[in-house]
């Protein structure tokens, strides 16, 4: 019987270190956020994809979605430039810089319809902050509908240069 307990104990003392292991882990984890200043992020945009068998065009409609994560401090856009599939700019969306609140989110839509990016288009964000802050997340966003089918489906942007 006191076998019994003593191996009891062992094996409480054993999931406790493995719990403890597991939670420092996490914890650690989290602590490793890598803050920024300011990068410029490639984020792939498709105004159509090919479908079927003759690879006909599949209009999409085109979001670029900017989200601050920081839930302290703004961020500041510097430019947001849109690229056809060639690499020629098509348009620059800002004018001037503009200032993202902490939590806060834009948008930039391209319409169904738009093609003049092309199927191998790309939105270049640059966005900068006066100290280090978590990094925006920047997205696209593409859906499109055609006689009831639909689709739908989401390009992460990529950070080219801090």
């Amino acid at each position: 019987m006191k076998h019994i307990k003593m191996l009891h104990n062992l094996w409480v003392y054993v999931l406790a270190v493995i719990l403890l292991a597991a939670f420092g882990i996490s914890a650690r984890a989290d602590s490793n956020i890598a803050l920024s200043g300011g990068q410029t992020v490639y984020v792939p945009i498709y105004s159509h994809i090919y479908s079927g068998l003759k690879g006909r065009p599949f209009g999409l409609a085109a979001t670029l979605s900017i989200r601050n994560t920081d839930p302290q401090n703004p961020i500041t856009l510097v430019s947001v430039k849109y690229f056809d599939s060639g690499g020629k700019l098509v348009k620059e969306y800002l004018a001037q810089p503009a200032e993202l609140a902490a939590m806060a989110s834009t948008r930039y839509i391209l319409p169904e319809g738009d093609t003049t990016g092309g199927s191998g288009a790309n939105f270049l964000v640059k966005w900068q902050s006066s100290k280090k802050v978590n990094p925006p997340l920047i997205e696209g966003v593409m859906i499109g509908t055609r006689s009831g089918q639909g689709i739908s489906f989401v390009s992460r942007g990529q950070v080219i240069s801090d």
